[in-house]
């Protein structure tokens, strides 16, 4: 099935168009007839996202306005206290990008991770610039406890060679996401020669200027598959995921649920707790346990 709007949509008042680059409270949308247009939305609706599809009403010449949000299938977003980003709409999948130099937090990633389960977003972890062979085996290392946990991970160098990551971008509306520095711009670059291009035609449509480069963008790669750039990010909060929700961001904890004494165990230091057995017991990865109460202390 596509992920573009279809003409077939266009059934009522309002024609369907999907939003590939957001700039604030202006957007810039794809029509069901390939054209892009700036959008704004009508008056103070909750925010849309890139990967959003929308119903719109055309104004002038190029231009539009945002009536309303077709329900999602995902939303991907970080949160703190004080406020929510969000990421990307309608995501399947979310490819994060790590890379042998300069070192990556790992509490990132299981931060990320825990985001993706909370959305059921599929997960591939990529390590780039493992051309550089004995960093590239540290940080592999590192990574392995994540490949045995049943994610994904795909070494690469974006500087030299990207066809292993094209299978993995088929049938999915994709986003990187990682740290400033993993090398992101230049893994979408070599992917998608044209997003220089397309990049200069959304800034073009949007009036928006040099500012582009902080914001998420989508590429189309054929019409089931595309892939959305984020900007860097040092850190992810998840403030948006009750407490109590954190611990299903933790796959292998899964198999414990409703084992321990307690039907409402936090899995921190409580007796019979299933979760902290296995952990004891080597079933369970102590670092992930470590990741997971110090998200509990956020």
């Amino acid at each position: 099935m596509s992920i573009r709007p279809s003409k077939a949509k266009q059934q009522n008042k309002y024609l369907t168009g999907q939003v590939i680059a957001a700039f604030g409270r202006r957007y810039s949308i794809e029509t069901a007839s390939r054209e892009i247009i700036s959008c704004v939305m009508r008056g103070k609706k909750g925010g849309t996202a890139c990967g959003d599809q929308v119903e719109y009403q055309s104004t002038t010449l190029g231009q539009g306005v945002i009536e309303a949000v077709i329900p999602r299938t995902s939303l991907l977003y970080r949160s703190d206290a004080f406020k929510e980003k969000i990421i990307a709409a309608n995501v399947t999948q979310i490819i994060i990008v790590v890379a042998a130099i300069p070192s990556f937090s790992e509490e990132l990633i299981n931060r990320c991770l825990v985001a993706a389960e909370s959305e059921k977003i599929e997960v591939l972890i990529v390590l780039n610039k493992a051309d550089l062979v004995e960093p590239a085996k540290a940080a592999m290392e590192t990574l392995l406890l994540y490949r045995d946990l049943g994610y994904r991970v795909l070494p690469l160098s974006a500087l030299q060679d990207v066809s292993v990551l094209q299978p993995y971008l088929s049938g999915h509306l994709s986003v990187l996401a990682g740290q400033s520095g993993m090398g992101k711009s230049t893994l979408l670059n070599t992917l998608i020669p044209q997003a220089r291009r397309a990049t200069a035609e959304i800034s073009l449509a949007l009036d928006s200027g040099c500012h582009t480069t902080t914001h998420s963008r989508l590429y189309f790669l054929d019409a089931n598959s595309a892939i959305i750039d984020s900007p860097g990010f040092q850190e992810f909060g998840l403030n948006h995921i009750a407490e109590e929700n954190l611990a299903w961001g933790f796959i292998e904890f899964h198999p414990y649920f409703g084992q321990c004494k307690f039907s409402n165990c936090r899995h921190i230091t409580e007796p019979g707790c299933a979760v902290i057995q296995a952990a004891q017991q080597g079933k369970i990865n102590s670092r992930r346990l470590s990741f997971y109460h110090r998200l509990l202390r956020r």
